[in-house]
């Protein structure tokens, strides 16, 4: 069994930054899709720490108002997105874990509520690591309480290959969610590692233990981390040379 990559950036990037990678990722796995000679791609996920931003899903592409956008960029601090993704408008920001993992499903055998619970699971597993209790309720997304929410959800899918993923709060300026209903629902809160009494973490260990976690319900031996910069870097040569 192939390894899953793991590509980890080492510091707070743009959403734009993920977005193309993980958007190089997909096409291998659709490439080889439609010519399957092609090698296989091995599974793959993304960890990293975002600049400070604002994503809605899909479902409300073309209905945040430009007045409501202005607001959510709060003099520019921060930057709002529409993506493909799942779900509603959630915040990225410094001291959250975001984790988008790029695979296909039928390789490993998983329906998409297979994965969505996958996802969950590692989650609750990672935040029981560090002596979290976390639980699912009716509500997407991981929760210590059925009010209390300390990761989102959110993932596309694409002929089964999976994009983006997760984002679990560690140690986040939780003010940014107070300017949003997050995920769309009224009456909750968002919590984290540090508001649950775990504190002193550093992101990037926290993503360590969710990607292990995500390597074992698939089933796989072994996880290689990699650089995503040098990642990258190593693509655009490429692209280069075969032009």
């Amino acid at each position: 069994m192939r390894p899953l990559i793991h590509l980890h950036f080492p510091r707070p990037i743009s959403y734009r930054t993920a977005q193309i990678l993980q958007e190089s990722l997909v096409s291998r796995f659709l490439a080889h899709k439609r010519d399957p000679s092609l090698a296989a791609p091995p599974p793959h996920i993304i960890t990293a720490e975002f600049h400070p931003v604002y994503t809605c899903g899909r479902r409300e592409i073309g209905t945040v108002s430009a007045e409501q956008q202005t607001y959510l960029q709060h003099g520019g601090q921060a930057e709002f997105v529409e993506a493909l993704r799942g779900g509603q408008t959630t915040f990225h920001g410094p001291g959250q874990l975001v984790a988008y993992s790029i695979i296909d499903l039928r390789t490993h055998k998983l329906t998409p509520r297979d994965y969505v619970c996958m996802l969950e699971k590692s989650l609750i597993a990672t935040c029981a690591r560090y002596t979290i209790r976390a639980m699912t309720t009716e509500h997407t997304g991981v929760w210590t309480t059925p009010v209390d929410k300390i990761a989102a959800l959110g993932v596309h899918m694409r002929r089964n290959i999976t994009s983006h993923g997760v984002g679990l709060n560690v140690n986040t300026d939780l003010w940014w969610f107070d300017r949003i209903v997050a995920c769309g629902l009224q009456g909750k809160r968002t919590t984290s590692f540090e508001r649950e009494g775990v504190q002193g973490l550093e992101v990037s260990d926290v993503g360590k233990t969710f990607v292990g976690e995500i390597g074992e319900r698939l089933g796989l031996d072994a996880v290689e981390e990699q650089g995503a910069e040098e990642f990258m870097e190593e693509e655009r040569r490429a692209s280069i040379i075969a032009m």
